[in-house]
Order: structure tokens, then C-alpha cells, then sequence
């Protein structure tokens, strides 16, 4: 089944959808008059390429993100350091079910890719399972570890035949996203599935 997803303001690179790919880029009023048989999604602010967070080991190796039922012990924010360290020593299996919210709160801030090398099989599964992609960290690191990192590292622009793999932020412009960072994201598309959509 076809799916068009337009965001407001960039109709102008709305995104047809088949399956895992990219059918078609283009123009909103092209592309729903060429498949009008196609769903419609449409979002607030700009639909984008998604994100490249170059932090995946960081975030997901050595970091937890506790369940919101130990928020009363732990918080909600992610811990990190030897805090976290000592967590993953008192009980091994805490590493992946952190990588698992981890990753849910990286597709929450627009994040289709990470780089990094991940090497505890936990984390792997938690990022094959999401459907990330794994890619090369950039030269230069965008200062300290974030699920925002600034500045922000967009993929390359989408592309018919490409994997069906999105993010939609809203905001008004790139400038605005550059601006307010990765938190604005209202929708996360990666292998055609909608894999975070804001409440």
C-alpha cells in the first residue's frame, strides 16, 4: 500500500512510500494527483531525511535510561558514568532493557542512524530490532554526548528508490530545527514504518 506523507510547511518534498522505499520525492499536489489512491499522512512543520546521532555507544553502552517504574530511585533522565557502570555490574540484563528505551528516545528526537561501535550484543539487538542504520561517526564530534547533539547531523537528502527512512520536526524551517534542536520531532519513519509519532 502506497502511503503520502506531507508536512506543512515542505510540501514541496512530500514523500511517497512503498513498502521499505521510497517511491517517489516531490511536490505534494504531483505526487497525490499522480497515486491518489495512496493514504495520506500529513504532519505539522518539515519533513527531513532524519537524523545521524554520532553518539550510538555512548547513549546505548554506557548509558541507562531507567524504566519510568524506578523513576522514584532513579529518575527519569539518563544516567551515565560510573553511576551507570555500577547499575550494569548489579544486574547485567538492565544493559538491554536500557538500550531498548534508549533507543525508542533516540526515534523520539528524529534519529534514523548512529554511529558508533556498538559491541554488547544486548545493544545490537535493541538497534537491529528498531531498524537503525549504523554509519561512520563524522571527523568532528558535535561536543558532548545528547539525543540533541549540536549540531544537529542530517542525512543526506531523500532520494526515489531509497530506503523509506524520515524524520518530520515540527518546526518552521531548518533554521528553527537547527535552532531548538532534535526534541521538536513529531514523527519518525524508518523502513516505511512509523516508528515514533508524538502524542
Amino acid at each position: 500500500m502506497l502511503t503520502l506523507h506531507v508536512a506543512e510547511r515542505s510540501p514541496e518534498t512530500a514523500v511517497l512510500v512503498d513498502g521499505a522505499t521510497i517511491a517517489a520525492v516531490g511536490p505534494y499536489e504531483e505526487l497525490a494527483a499522480a497515486h491518489p489512491a495512496a493514504r495520506v499522512r500529513r504532519w505539522p512543520g518539515i519533513l527531513t531525511s532524519g537524523l545521524l546521532n554520532p553518539y550510538g555507544t555512548e547513549l546505548l553502552e554506557a548509558t541507562y535510561h531507567p524504566d519510568p517504574r524506578e523513576a522514584d530511585a532513579l529518575g527519569t533522565e539518563p544516567i551515565g558514568g560510573e553511576r551507570a557502570a555500577a547499575i550494569f555490574r548489579a544486574d547485567p540484563s538492565r544493559l538491554g532493557a536500557g538500550a531498548r528505551r534508549g533507543v525508542q528516545r533516540l526515534l523520539a528526537h528524529g534519529t534514523v542512524a548512529i554511529a558508533g561501535e556498538l559491541r554488547a550484543r544486548p545493544v545490537l539487538d535493541a538497534v537491529r530490532r528498531a531498524g537503525l542504520a549504523v554509519g561512520q561517526r563524522p571527523p568532528q564530534l558535535p561536543g558532548p554526548p545528547s539525543l540533541s547533539p549540536s549540531p544537529l547531523i542530517l542525512l543526506p537528502p531523500l532520494t526515489a528508490g531509497g530506503p523509506a527512512r524520515f524524520a518530520v520536526f515540527d518546526v518552521a524551517d531548518r533554521a528553527e530545527l537547527v535552532r531548538r534542536g532534535a526534541s521538536t520531532c513529531v514523527a519518525t519513519v524508518i523502513a516505511g514504518r512509523l516508528v515514533y509519532r508524538a502524542r
